[in-house]
């Protein structure tokens, strides 16, 4: 309710005392920035470009945007003429073209720009065959692909199964074998592993290395060679001793003649004495050099 004022005929009012104004109280900062305000407010306005640009690059990347650019310029080029439609090998000798081609056919397009030269690198390398390979374009339409190739050492037998291997005892091939038939026959469970240091052994005894038809890999430990005229020398462990002991038969064999005379096995497994089996069968004659020192 308002209030209700009474005056007195002739009373003046008196007039209503002025409060006096209050000052206004200004809110001045505790503490003053080193830097102007203008500045900033133009700080702050970049930085927050700088993140608005950061975010949008960061959408199209998980949009992949850019990605699908790419590929399809890549797929316009190709579409222009600039895909594979050659594939040029080198180094050739044993192995099939066709795992090659293969490989550099494997990936999702044949454009040039989008094929994949170190994959295609990576599965050539996978195959057994293949000791190295480079890969690289000829525009506009041709792989050029040069392969170095794994040298076959031997023919390796266990299990009833043939296979080529190399020196580090690398199955190469387990078909037409009969390609391979003047390399040298290993036999026995890891004799693939031990066919270079003996390749490497009998290279120093050519007499002896002619006449090997084939090599056993004895107890994962020595070798038993099988000559073609039918005898086998029986070599002692250690490549070491194994090459004394050849060194000595094969100065017996210049010196007397030892083989084809009717012997079937010569044990060289002592150190200072070969001892000699042999033949079993009628009528076979052998000269005496059962336990005769060497």
């Amino acid at each position: 309710m308002s209030e209700r004022v009474s005056l007195r005929r002739g009373q003046v009012p008196k007039p209503a005392k002025k409060r006096p104004a209050r000052r206004p109280v200004r809110n001045e900062p505790s503490v003053r920035l080193p830097v102007a305000p203008r500045s900033l407010r133009r700080f702050v306005g970049g930085a927050v470009a700088a993140l608005v640009a950061v975010g949008g690059v960061t959408a199209l990347w998980l949009m992949e945007l850019p990605q699908q650019a790419w590929f399809e310029t890549a797929r316009s080029v190709g579409e222009a003429g600039f895909e594979v439609r050659r594939v040029e090998v080198t180094g050739l000798k044993n192995m099939a073209k066709l795992p090659v081609y293969g490989a550099a056919l494997s990936g999702p397009t044949n454009s040039m720009l989008l094929v994949d030269l170190d994959e295609i690198r990576t599965q050539l390398q996978a195959l057994p065959w293949v000791a190295d390979a480079s890969v690289g374009r000829r525009l506009p339409d041709t792989l050029v692909i040069d392969i170095v190739e794994r040298k076959p050492l031997a023919i390796w037998q266990h299990q009833r199964k043939l296979a080529v291997v190399d020196r580090e005892g690398k199955i190469l091939d387990t078909h037409r074998i009969e390609r391979f038939a003047t390399l040298p026959l290993i036999v026995g469970p890891r004799a693939n592993l031990q066919a270079h240091p003996l390749m490497a052994m009998l290279a120093d005894f050519p007499e002896v290395q002619q006449r090997v038809d084939s090599a056993i890999w004895i107890g994962d430990r020595r070798w038993d060679l099988r000559l073609k005229s039918g005898e086998t020398l029986a070599l002692p462990e250690g490549y070491a001793a194994a090459k004394g002991a050849l060194k000595q038969f094969q100065k017996m064999e210049q010196d007397n003649g030892l083989l084809d005379r009717g012997f079937v096995r010569f044990d060289l497994r002592l150190p200072d004495r070969m001892v000699v089996r042999i033949s079993g069968e009628p009528g076979a004659q052998a000269l005496p050099y059962v336990g005769t020192e060497i």
